[in-house]
């Protein structure tokens, strides 16, 4: 991620949080390709039959990150890894909504990034994956945030390290304990 535009970009978002409707305006043509290349992202590890599509989800994503009051946007970086979330919630939100049980129903597996591919007998799903996050995040929030910009958001290592303020070997670390947690979670199958 990252273009010759990120300056302009950057005042954009700044003037965004400032509450400038027009600067929404003119920020969205520049930061949609990389907002559909995350949507495409999320989408390769979904069921083929999801009754959601990357633009729709696009675009309610960028809804919800414009309608934010006052975010004090930290840089590009800031505003996908924010971006990537809100994808993610929707994702997981239209997942529960459509009536997805425990034990199986409806439910399909997703692809996980290299280390977490063979993690159970059958490959979890995104509600699975959700769960362990969300006690992964509770265990160490740290943890927690770096998977999710690594794998919802697609972000690089450095990347990461900006968003969240440490170094690169930081989160190299971070990403390597984060994926032996999850490969162990998520072996021992869904939640009871």
């Amino acid at each position: 991620m990252g273009s010759e535009q990120d300056p302009l970009v950057s005042r954009l978002l700044g003037e965004v949080s400032k509450g400038d409707r027009v600067a929404g305006e003119r920020l969205m043509p520049l930061v949609y390709a990389e907002l559909r290349e995350i949507a495409q992202r999320l989408f390769r590890r979904e069921r083929a039959d999801h009754t959601l599509e990357p633009t729709a989800l696009v675009h309610e994503a960028w809804m919800k990150l414009v309608d934010q009051d006052r975010v004090d946007w930290q840089g590009r970086s800031h505003f996908f890894a924010v971006g990537a979330q809100a994808m993610r919630r929707i994702l997981v939100d239209h997942a529960r909504a459509r009536g997805r049980d425990k034990r199986g129903g409806n439910r399909r597996a997703v692809a996980f990034p290299e280390g977490l591919e063979a993690a159970a007998q059958g490959a979890p799903d995104l509600l699975d994956l959700e769960g362990a996050l969300a006690r992964l995040e509770k265990l160490d929030p740290r943890q927690g945030r770096v998977v999710e910009l690594r794998f919802f958001a697609g972000l690089s290592v450095r990347e990461v390290a900006e968003v969240i303020g440490v170094s690169v070997r930081t989160v190299e670390a971070e990403w390597t304990a984060a994926k032996a947690w999850l490969r162990r979670e998520l072996g021992r199958g869904a939640p009871e």
